[in-house]
């Protein structure tokens, strides 16, 4: 064999190794590919988890406590610093920041993913229209503690990638809250798809269409002030579609051991001996005799510092509650306490964190209760004309006194006792507004929004003014949650427009419906 042969077999030989080392090396990265995907993480999610996750997320923050419940005065701390607030009619941005966040990012964000998603999914309809409603939800939350907010691009970030969403003005909010409620609502269908897997209702149409016009009814309501016309149309359409009137339909949320809810978790922690009953609220219930203060209510007799708050001396007897007084800090609590015969402040009436606010307590958003006082007052006004005040009225009072039973079995009230105190109690046309917004407040209690909004639109419970000397407010109560420190650091230009359209980003500027 020639030379030149040699080192033309020699080439092929050695292009031939190259090859197939070239082919190993392919064959092993296209494995190392597949070695690097996990194949048990998931690449897409069903909305419905989703929509279970907005659910979760939907439970009121501490910052409602610390605020809204403050405020109403159903629930006040003498303690300052970071739990200063309603207490003292002091701005906490630390605090009024915590709805925005919480209600953008881990509601607002997942509905409206949701309804991008589904958008052209037929099958999916009714998910979407779920999805709308507790938006819509979210969005009237938000819009009544703030006023003008991002509303048509709020949640658009990662859909339209609309990372400094402008601000809209309340009127507008409402008007498209009003449209959303009534097309979700009618729109939910019982032949379409049933998502069982939804948290709230298990899928059930029925109630969710009594969830939506019961919001459509809240959201008239709202009117009350400032557009009768339009209030009196949106009342109308709420009642013809269909409203929760039983306890069974209330919209909640239930929680347990790995989904605590925000405001239990933290009175059963670090806060257990920092929050009171206030003696507005108490004094309603216990003179009139009201059988609830028995199933909120709990008082250490004797307790001298938080660790002396045992069960041993703690007394749920109606008679024993005492609320402590509005205006007060942890100084001149002092005082007060030993003026009421009491060894130190921590003797104080509070919510029972072993019952109402225990750490699997329920949550709740809509009830019968406050729709059927709800439709006490349009009824008053001749907004509708089905049953009578009086039904109502009274069918408000029971069916809230027979909630505290979902609370814990230690809260429930008896049939006898919620006679006697409609007996005892009965309902005064003379006084009817009045009534049916005091009763609102009370059937309110722990949902601070929802309570602090309605004490805004109808004026009731009359309450005093807090009295505390430092107060940041110019006006008897504060209005509205200034605007969150990360808005107006990363999105000014748009909170500013809000601002001159709205008023000055204070505790006293009046949102939209808020009228004088």
């Amino acid at each position: 064999m020639s030379t030149q042969k040699i080192k033309a077999m020699k080439k092929i030989f050695n292009y031939s190794i190259l090859l197939v080392l070239f082919s190993f090396s392919m064959s092993c990265e296209k494995g190392l590919d597949e070695l690097n995907v996990n194949q048990t993480n998931p690449t897409s999610i069903d909305p419905v988890f989703q929509l279970n996750n907005a659910t979760i997320n939907m439970s009121f923050p501490v910052g409602s406590l610390i605020f809204d419940i403050a405020i109403v005065q159903q629930v006040v701390s003498p303690n300052g610093g970071v739990l200063a607030g309603g207490n003292f009619n002091v701005d906490n941005k630390g605090l009024t920041n915590t709805p925005w966040p919480g209600y953008y990012r881990n509601v607002i964000r997942n509905v409206h993913d949701i309804i991008v998603r589904t958008e052209t999914v037929p099958d999916r309809a009714n998910l979407r229209n779920m999805a709308r409603i507790l938006q819509a939800y979210c969005f009237m939350v938000l819009t009544d503690e703030y006023g003008d907010i991002p509303y048509f691009e709020g949640g658009a970030g990662y859909s339209d990638q609309i990372f400094f969403p402008k601000y809209d003005a309340q009127k507008d909010i409402y008007d498209d809250l009003i449209k959303e409620l009534s097309e979700a609502s009618a729109a939910l269908s019982a032949s379409g798809r049933i998502e069982g897997g939804d948290l709230l209702y298990a899928g059930d149409i029925a109630k969710w269409k009594k969830f939506g016009y019961s919001l459509l009814l809240r959201a008239g309501m709202r009117l009350s002030k400032i557009d009768v016309p339009k209030a009196t149309s949106t009342v109308q359409a709420a009642v013809a579609g269909g409203v929760i009137m039983v306890n069974a339909d209330n919209a909640y949320m239930r929680h347990d051991i790995n989904y605590q809810p925000p405001i239990g978790n933290t009175l059963n922690s670090t806060e257990a001996a920092n929050f009171y009953l206030t003696k507005p609220f108490v004094d309603v219930l216990k003179n009139t005799s009201d059988p609830r203060l028995y199933s909120i209510a709990i008082r250490y007799v004797g307790a001298t510092s938080g660790p002396t708050q045992t069960p041993a001396n703690g007394s749920t007897e109606s008679a024993l509650q005492i609320g402590m007084p509005m205006g007060k800090d942890n100084a001149t609590v002092v005082a007060a306490a030993a003026a009421d015969g009491l060894a130190s402040f921590y003797e104080y009436s509070q919510v029972d964190r072993r019952r109402m606010v225990k750490t699997t307590a329920p949550v709740f958003f809509v009830t019968a209760a406050q729709t059927q006082l709800l439709l006490a007052e349009a009824r008053q006004r001749g907004w509708i004309t089905t049953s009578t005040v009086d039904a109502y009225y009274n069918a408000g009072v029971r069916l809230h006194m027979e909630q505290m039973a979902t609370y814990d079995a230690g809260s429930a009230l008896s049939n006898a006792a919620i006679n006697n105190y409609l007996t005892i109690n009965p309902f005064v046309p003379a006084n009817a507004l009045d009534q049916i917004n005091t009763q609102y407040w009370i059937a309110s209690f722990l949902n601070g929004p929802e309570a602090f909004a309605n004490f805004r639109r109808s004026g009731f419970p009359a309450l005093t003014p807090n009295p505390y000397p430092g107060k940041e407010i110019t006006g008897t109560f504060i209005r509205r949650y200034s605007y969150p420190s990360s808005e107006i650091s990363s999105n000014n230009a748009n909170v500013q427009e809000a601002i001159t359209r709205q008023g000055p980003d204070n505790l006293d500027t009046r949102v939209w419906w808020d009228k004088p």
